[in-house]
Order: structure tokens, then sequence, then C-alpha cells
């Protein structure tokens, strides 16, 4: 079920740990197989920087075959992985009108969950009609900028949503991200916090969009709410990105133009009886994925190994849960789906991060491992 819909039309490279290489293992899933592709490259991110990689793929009829999925799902043969491991994971905010105005409310709460209902319905019926459809860095934007401002209700948050420099910061660490099937971490300090369903762009070195996945960039709402300057706390933490299932690389049906026409799902249950559903479209987006990208990777700043980018949320959860008027937040145990009929399904369930098992296999362990295996050079 995490597969999607055309997965035998799909080019889908993903990441395992494989009990019989003892290691992490690139891998190509084909017909409900996972295949080992470090014959390629040792790792995604050396196997992204192959040129034309994805008909190298479709050429190789004699793959190790690792074995099926479902052995890797029910952990008989190894685990999921993340599937990137040395490239840099950056995310882009405020990129989708809802989320702009639920960051402007969280800046207006001071991360006080019992005030954002009153806070929504007062700035609701301005800001939403004035966010919708502007064109992040337009002629139209710089007016509503004015109107906002003169309205004393301009925010730092507006300011990345539709001006023209994004908000780009640092999501999590190379090697750091979870995958498919792992648990999600909420900081144990954080009492308003939500899931934030994602398309991620996955970026050569060069610059150029190969391909796609799904992410949850895990938020704290009540910490960056109490100051942007907490970003940084808010957003990385133990187990606090997930990354999967596959990247799903472009090919001549799969482009960057079907990706920005996609819808994503969102479905969390918690063991206390909630459930939430949601679905939001990628063309709601104030920024072309593109120009996201552009504003990443550029002449003022490379990645060398590469890099995914998080295109913002377009869900903010805001069912009462707790409570009339305490809005939407995580409970442990939380079953978290992010769903897309191109990319598959992103499954987690919810712990604390102090509850979450510690990162501790980082670049170094990975280094060591590939040369105990033999594949030092194949980075």
């Amino acid at each position: 079920m995490i597969l999607p819909e055309d997965a035998a039309d799909a080019t889908l490279i993903g990441r395992v740990w494989s009990n019989a290489e003892n290691g992490p293992c690139p891998v190509l899933i084909r017909g409900g197989r996972v295949l080992n592709v470090s014959v390629f490259a040792a790792t995604v991110s050396g196997l992204l920087e192959i040129e034309a990689i994805a008909g190298h793929l479709a050429q190789s009829t004699d793959l190790p075959d690792l074995g099926h999925l479902d052995d890797f799902l029910n952990q008989s043969a190894g685990h999921l992985l993340a599937p990137i491991d040395l490239q840099a994971v950056k995310a882009a905010g405020v990129t989708f009108a809802d989320s702009m105005l639920e960051r402007v409310i969280e800046e207006q709460a001071r991360g006080d969950s019992a005030r954002a209902q009153d806070i929504r319905t007062r700035l609701a019926p301005v800001l939403g009609d004035n966010l919708r459809g502007i064109a992040a860095g337009s002629e139209q934007a710089a007016r509503v900028k004015t109107l906002l401002q003169e309205m004393n209700l301009w925010s730092q948050y507006l300011e990345v949503g539709i001006g023209p420099d994004a908000e780009i910061f640092t999501k999590a660490q190379p090697m750091s991200s979870v995958g498919c099937g792992d648990m999600v971490g909420i900081h144990p300090i954080s009492e308003w916090n939500n899931p934030e369903p994602e398309v991620v762009l996955v970026i050569r070195s060069d610059g150029t969009i190969l391909g796609a996945t799904l992410g949850n960039d895990v938020n704290l709402r009540d910490v960056e709410g109490r100051s942007a300057l907490l970003l940084g706390k808010a957003k990385d933490n133990n187990a606090s990105c997930a990354i999967g299932p596959f990247i799903r690389l472009f090919d001549e049906a799969f482009t960057l133009d079907v990706l920005s026409r996609v819808r994503v799902s969102l479905h969390v249950v918690g063991a206390d009886g909630f459930d939430m559903t949601g679905e939001s479209p990628m063309e709601a987006i104030s920024r072309t994925p593109a120009s996201l990208a552009s504003q990443l990777r550029n002449r003022n700043h490379q990645y060398p190994d590469g890099a995914v980018l998080f295109l913002g949320t377009m869900f903010a959860p805001v069912k009462d849960r707790r409570g009339p008027g305490q809005g939407f937040t995580h409970e442990i145990g939380d079953r978290v789906e992010i769903a897309s009929p191109l990319l598959g399904r992103l499954i987690n369930w919810v712990d604390r991060c102090d509850a979450c098992p510690e990162w501790t296999f980082g670049t170094r362990a990975l280094m060591r491992n590939l040369a105990m295996r033999g594949l030092s050079e194949k980075v």
C-alpha cells in the first residue's frame, strides 16, 4: 500500500538496511522486488549524480535481489530507511496561503494555542481573502503588502510568504531523517504541534531537479510561535524529519509539470479515537517548485552532495482535539499517513523525541561501514 498507484511504470529509488549486506544499500524497486544498485554507487547521493541514471537502471537486468518489499516492511530481511543519505535536508516555509495565515496566527498568539481560535476568527476574513491566488514577488503582492501594512497586519511570515525572497531553512542534518514505518518525534516541551505533509524535491549538485518524494516536516507550533528565532528548536530534533517511502525519478510521463498538479492527502488516526483527514493541491503553492529550487541552489550557495527541498505544507490542521477552541495537536501513538497517488504513502507513528531511537548512524559510521564492505570507492 505504500507504492504509487502506477508503480509498474515508475522509477523508484529507495534505501534499505539489508541484513544480508550488513549495511545500508541504495535500491531500485521493481515488480515488488528490492534490487541492490550499489554496483552503480554505494550512496543515493552518488547514484543521483550519475548522468541519465534512470536510463541506466532501466537497462539493468542482473541487479542483485535483496528480497521482496514485504520482507523489508515486516523487517525479516532488514528495514526501510529514508531514501536519501548525504544530501542536505532543506525546507521552504510559508508557501501556501492557509499555512501562511496559520503562521501569522502563531505569531500573534505567542505560541498559546488557547488564543489561536479568537485570532483566527479575527484575521482569517481579512488575510485569507488577500493572500489566496497571489504570486510571490509580484506587483499584486507588493500592493497587498502596502495594504496590510496600513492595516497593521504585516508580518515577518507574510514577508517570506509573498515577498521576493523565500524562506529556506535547514530542516535536518544529512543522515538523520527517518523513513516510512519509523517513529517520528515531538519534542517533550511542546503542547501544540502538528504534522506538515509536503512534497520534497530531489536536487542534484548542479541544481537539476531529478524527482520527488513525500515528507513530514514535523512542527512545534508553540515553540516557533514564541519566537521565530526558535525555528531551529522547533524543526530540528531527534526523529523530527520523515522522508519517503521512495524517490520517484522524472521521466516522460512523470515530469515537474505533472508534480506541480499532484494532490497530497493527510490522515491522522489516534489511539484516543481521533480521526482527521484532508487533501490539498500543489497548484495552490505561491511559488513554483523550480523557483524555490533556484533560491536554494545558485551561484551564491552550492550543495556538492545534492539536496532535498521540502516545498512547504498545504495543511494547517485546526480540528479541535483536546477541547473546544484548542485546535489540533499530536498525541503519543498517532498514526500519520501522508499520501499522493503518484508518490505513494509515507506512514509513521508519533512518540516523544526522547523516546524515539537515538540517531547514531551518521556520516562517519556510513564511511566505516562502506569501507568494511569494500564499497568506499563507490560513494
